[in-house]
């Protein structure tokens, strides 16, 4: 009986041990089944970290070189991200982030698009001035995004100041060409409704009044002339034919074509171009330029006068040639904006002597497209000096180049092309 029982004990004690065994290795099967997966999902956390943080630094890159200013706020409407062309717009030094908007950029306009950005969920083309520190104009657009804890705001800022510049510069043009245009057409309109309505019964009488028409419509004329020249030297059309040019010569040229108006004047005209100085330049486009700066010299400067051209090599090896006057010269205000077009100095002087007010902006062009500068020095009552560049050699010229430009008007017409009205 005793082996019986023992032998019973030994099968039991056998059994259980074999179910501790399996247990235990089904245990550590478990064990290494719950380690594999935590360590997958350490690598998988790991890697969606990763990736996170790629597409962080990737959006932020993109922000960052955006074009537009960029401004990201979190959900409580404090700084979280701005970028490049957002700090210069708002000339931005400091960093920002954490800060609300109004403490930020003390701007009252800027936190009411917040507001009405987080009360309707967006707003577009809203628009902001700064007066400081310097003027600019921006169109703001604005946008929740994100969901839950991670909802912000994101605002894009479009510089619209060059564009509002213009807008205003084309204004200005149209308002100045309106006014250029209304007097000789009401000064024709005049004086032909006077012929027409009382017959003169004195030919001379008549013949004056038919002098001054023709007159005004001559200045219609040259304005309209002067007008298209400007366009086309603005929008890049006016094609160049640059060729080494003789300058002396040219100078000789336009003191030709304008002799019998420097005689009624009484004004001397002074050559002193060295004989040698040449330039890689369009050479019509230039006799213009020293016919538009003579033909001023010799209006507005003093009778009796003498204008003088001169140039020389610049130790930058580039041409640069000027006309000189002795007259009443330029009050300061005015050496900024001569070669603005419509500007005048004496406006009613200007308009009696026939000039357009666009025969500087055009010297400025064509001085530009040859790659040149333009500028001038004076002091009142101690005359006006207008200096402007070339290039010397072909692989100094900045000049938009054809070859073939035998169809092209003459440069230089039976006037002037156009007078600054000094």
């Amino acid at each position: 009986m005793e082996t019986v029982l023992l032998v019973g004990a030994w099968l039991l004690a056998a059994a259980l041990a074999a179910l501790a065994w399996r247990q235990h290795r089904a245990l550590a099967a478990l064990t290494r089944r719950y380690d594999q997966e935590r360590a997958e999902n350490q690598a998988l956390a790991g890697r969606l970290e990763q990736l996170q943080a790629e597409a962080g630094a990737q959006r932020a890159a993109l922000i960052e070189n955006m074009g537009e200013g960029v401004l990201l706020l979190d959900r409580d409407g404090r700084v979280e991200l701005f970028n490049r062309a957002f700090a210069q717009m708002f000339q931005v030094r400091d960093d920002l982030r954490g800060r609300p908007v109004l403490e930020a950029l003390r701007s009252h306009e800027l936190d009411e698009v917040v507001r009405r950005t987080r009360e309707t969920g967006q707003v577009l083309g809203a628009e902001l001035e700064l007066r400081s520190p310097e003027p600019r104009s921006l169109q703001i657009n604005a946008a929740l995004h994100g969901a839950g804890a991670a909802r912000g705001m994101i605002l894009v800022f479009h510089d619209l100041t060059r564009l509002r510049r213009l807008e205003n510069l084309r204004k200005e043009f149209v308002a100045n060409v309106s006014h250029e245009l209304r007097t000789p057409l009401s000064l024709i309109k005049g004086y032909a409704e006077t012929l027409l309505d009382h017959p003169p019964h004195d030919s001379e009488q008549a013949r004056r009044f038919l002098q001054i028409i023709v007159r005004h419509a001559d200045r219609l004329t040259y304005l309209i002339e002067d007008l298209l020249t400007l366009s086309s030297l603005e929008s890049g059309t006016a094609l160049l034919n640059p060729t080494t040019v003789a300058l002396r010569g040219l100078v000789a040229r336009a003191f030709e074509d304008l002799a019998a108006r420097a005689a009624e004047r009484g004004v001397t005209l002074v050559n002193e171009t060295p004989e040698d100085l040449e330039a890689y330049a369009d050479a019509d486009r230039v006799l213009q330029v020293l016919f538009n700066l003579l033909d001023n010299a010799i209006k507005y400067g003093r009778p009796q006068g003498r204008v003088v051209v001169g140039g020389r090599v610049t130790p930058e090896d580039r041409v640069e040639m000027w006309v000189r006057d002795d007259g009443p010269g330029l009050p300061r205000e005015a050496l900024g904006r001569v070669f603005e077009r419509f500007y005048r100095v004496d406006r009613n002087r200007s308009r009696e002597q026939g000039g357009t007010g666009l025969g500087l902006a055009i010297v400025k062009h064509i001085v530009q497209s040859h790659g040149g500068e333009v500028r001038v020095e004076s002091e009142p009552g101690q005359g006006a000096t207008f200096y402007f560049t070339l290039p010397r050699r072909s692989d100094q010229a900045g000049v938009r180049a054809t070859e073939a430009l035998s169809a092209r008007p003459a440069a230089v017409p039976r006037r002037s092309p156009g007078s600054s009205g000094q």
